[in-house]
């Protein structure tokens, strides 16, 4: 009897320790780059990101389809607005925000492909243990792809592979993330956004990569 309650122990110990689906903090401030295949898209952008309030700002520069674009958009999901500012003109677009919010987190039917040490670990403070994961997203009409590590302690995003039939892979870039809201200032739209006019949409934006994040 005793052998079979520590042979049960042991079993719960190592389901325990067996790294679990999770979701990323959630508030978070930092930097990344988003790449495609077929190599019309690459940005980099700073972000703020509040899964609270279903609130994303994302200032971004990079080039699409040869192009060099720069933009500042401030994404309200909860008021389905968006709004793209322009400091330098004292100008505010608002559009509508047709999309659904996504926070980032590791669905909970993902399939764990490995854990691994980015850096090394020789010594203290010289790696940070990740965990990748992989699955599929139903999405609308479509089914993606996707391939994600965050780390091991905290869940803080690393990077992600995703694959749709009509952007083939992006992969996005997470780095120099810091947990929480450095400037909440930067989730409200600025005073001369006030009256801003909705407009319509006109075709696809695809120089932003606001529709991918």
């Amino acid at each position: 009897m005793r052998a079979l309650v520590l042979l049960l122990c042991l079993w719960v110990g190592c389901l325990a320790q067996r790294p679990q689906p999770c979701s990323s903090p959630w508030l978070m401030t930092g930097s990344l780059s988003v790449s495609t295949q077929n190599e019309k898209l690459a940005a980099f952008a700073k972000y703020t990101y509040d899964a609270l309030g279903q609130r994303i700002r994302l200032r971004e520069f990079g080039s699409y389809d040869n192009r060099t674009f720069h933009l500042d958009v401030l994404l309200l999901y909860k008021q389905g607005v968006m709004y793209k500012i322009s400091y330098r003109n004292h100008t505010c677009c608002k559009k509508s925000l047709n999309r659904e919010f996504h926070p980032l987190a590791i669905p909970k039917n993902a399939s764990l492909l490995g854990q691994a040490v980015l850096g090394s670990s020789s010594g203290p403070g010289q790696g940070v243990l990740v965990n990748t994961w992989t699955g599929q997203l139903q999405m609308k009409n479509r089914t993606a792809q996707y391939m994600s590590t965050v780390t091991e302690f905290g869940c803080v995003p690393v990077t992600t592979l995703f694959h749709t039939a009509k952007n083939g892979w992006m992969v996005t870039s997470f780095f120099n993330n810091v947990i929480g809201l450095a400037d909440p200032q930067q989730l409200i739209p600025p005073s001369f956004c006030k009256d801003a006019k909705h407009e319509k949409e006109e075709g696809q934006d695809a120089a932003t990569f606001y529709s991918l994040f």
